[in-house]
């Protein structure tokens, strides 16, 4: 049983960290730091907005539009985080502590 708790950790921490490079790759591509003409970066970029558009989507339907701002990412980060530290702990501890008894 903590072996999935333990893979839905790292998948969770994996999906953050994907999040945060895209968060960074906008903001580099906002400011003109990299070459949008780049190939490798616009592949990167396109494959970081196919695994994250699935998780932002239910969210930019429910958030009012805040002009150029797009909030879905830091929401999604803070589910994450909810996640990790609250929900998967105590579901998991209240599983081992209901198969102990």
């Amino acid at each position: 049983m903590y072996s999935i708790y333990q893979i839905l950790q790292l998948l969770l921490n994996v999906l953050f960290y994907i999040i945060m490079i895209q968060i960074v790759l906008s903001w580099l591509f906002a400011f003109n730091v990299i070459n949008h003409q780049n190939e490798f970066v616009r592949q990167l970029a396109r494959g970081l907005d196919t695994i994250t558009e699935p998780l932002y989507r239910p969210i930019r339907r429910i958030l009012p539009d805040f002009g150029g701002i797009d909030f879905s990412p830091m929401i999604v980060l803070l589910i994450i985080g909810i996640l990790q530290r609250i929900l998967l702990p105590n579901i998991f501890a209240s599983l081992i502590n209901a198969g102990a008894a």
